[in-house]
């Protein structure tokens, strides 16, 4: 009975949240709750919700300091030599801006949001693709697979909603898997290169000057903080203007209703005089983490407080910021203690355990103890065809119980779960994928026949990767 009704439960939860009839955190704390009283124990309901909060309060901490932390980062100016670095060394030549696309959705994806990255990547190279008629569906392409191999970030969301389905340390997840993510993210550097070789020779190579010497034209001009943006006469093009993302020219040509946010030069949050101040602690909180000097939600929360402390020492300016943050904050925070209910729900009443019984028997027994490769391969159409809510708390428990039973640990259940992001970051359950094309101009179906071949192959790097290191 307990089998059934807790695949009832996460079908229930899958199908509400697949077709948008309930929200995220509703359905994480509605659904197990009416479970909860279908088997007869609403009455340890309270317990359950308790026990799991106070377990998943440091992932819920982490998440939003790290999301405060990087967000002031981007405010200040930190990526903006970054930004303006890579325009130079992109040129006019198709192959290196394929690169630097993917090298610019990287970096930016460090703040853990994909919209933003989205934002930041298409403002800045959208100008050069459109000056060189290059295919916009290789942007969308590569930006989408790159964020997805960043997305895997413990303040990203994947790594952090497995860390709460399974109660372990985002850094245990995260850590050992750095070098698997690392060849991920140089198999997307290599798939930029192919695919940029493809249209340098379809395209020949120009210089700058001939990339971006147009009729008069106007640019979008950021208006810091995301705001509108407002349209500035356009300078002759250098690639060194004052348009757009780090310095891009942003042509409005054909495009008059498009609209960019992106890295405004003139934004009154920069803060250059403190930029080796902000480079050093970003450097050294990273390092930190890496060597697990401190658990991470310490090292965010006094990484935060530093940053807003040196950078705003006024106290309205720190407010300011904290606000201009605060939506992607409550976002990610309310669901990991939603969540709380649904896997504490589903782990107390014994619901997990029936059905991970249920599930090993259905497995062969030469398959048992590959569980984590299993896990992995199915991470690539779970996590496509459904929101990372939905696996992540709706079927890797599952998986994990599964493997445990043949002694294979939760913490490469985990590991092996975030190998599929790649491909995830290109469904059409991911509101930031609509960022991106929307931005870009192309048509979702066409970035989906494009993306999904190379995004697969990543997500297979990445998991190969991880069993050849010996991390899975």
């Amino acid at each position: 009975m307990l089998t059934v009704l807790g695949f009832a439960m996460i079908a229930t939860f899958l199908v509400l949240i697949m077709t948008k009839k309930m929200s995220p955190i509703a359905s994480l704390v509605l659904i197990p709750a009416l479970f909860c009283v279908a088997v007869g124990q609403v009455a340890k309901l309270g317990d359950y919700v308790i026990e799991g909060v106070g377990t998943l309060a440091p992932t819920a901490a982490m998440l939003m300091f790290a999301i405060v932390y990087f967000g002031v980062m981007i405010d200040v100016g930190l990526f903006d030599p970054i930004v303006r670095a890579i325009l130079r060394f992109c040129k006019a030549d198709p192959m290196r801006i394929v690169v630097g696309t993917a090298l610019l959705a990287a970096i930016v994806s460090l703040d853990g949001d994909g919209s933003t990255t989205f934002m930041i990547t298409v403002s800045a190279m959208y100008p050069l693709y459109k000056r060189l008629k290059m295919s916009l569906v290789v942007m969308t392409c590569v930006a989408a697979t790159a964020n997805g191999v960043m997305n895997t970030l413990p303040w990203g969301g994947p790594t952090a909603r497995a860390a709460t389905a399974l109660k372990v340390d985002a850094a245990d997840i995260f850590v050992p898997m750095i070098p698997a993510l690392a060849v991920g993210l140089l198999a997307v550097i290599l798939l930029a290169f192919v695919l940029g070789r493809r249209e340098r020779k379809r395209l020949g190579t120009l210089t700058l000057d001939e990339a971006l010497v147009t009729e008069p034209e106007t640019v979008l001009v950021g208006a810091g903080g995301g705001d509108r943006l407002t349209k500035a006469p356009r300078g002759t093009g250098t690639g060194t203007g004052t348009g757009g993302a780090g310095g891009a020219d942003i042509a409005e040509g054909d495009d008059k209703e498009q609209e960019f946010k992106g890295l405004d030069p003139d934004r009154p949050t920069l803060r250059p005089k403190l930029y080796w101040f902000n480079a050093g602690l970003t450097v050294a909180l990273l390092a930190a983490m890496i060597l697990e000097l401190m658990p991470i939600p310490v090292l965010f929360l006094i990484g935060a407080a530093l940053a807003l402390t040196v950078n705003f020492p006024r106290m309205p300016d720190q407010r300011a910021r904290i606000a201009a943050h605060a939506d992607n904050v409550l976002n990610v925070s309310g669901m990991v203690f939603a969540a709380a209910v649904f896997t504490g729900v589903l782990t107390g009443t014994g619901m997990v355990e029936h059905m991970a019984d249920w599930l090993v028997g259905a497995i062969p027994d030469a398959m048992g103890p590959h569980m984590a490769v299993v896990t992995g391969l199915l991470s690539l159409p779970l996590t496509y065809f459904m929101s990372n809510d939905g696996f992540y708390f709706g079927v890797l428990p599952v998986l994990a119980e599964a493997g445990a039973a043949h002694g294979v640990s939760h913490l490469e259940i985990a590991r092996a779960s975030i190998a599929g992001q790649p491909l995830h970051m290109s469904s059409p359950l991911v509101p930031a994928v609509y960022v991106l094309v929307g931005m870009a101009k192309v048509e979702f179906g066409d970035h989906t026949r494009f993306t999904v071949k190379w995004a697969v192959l990543t997500s297979l790097v990445v998991l190969c990767a991880g069993v050849l290191f010996g991390i899975i």
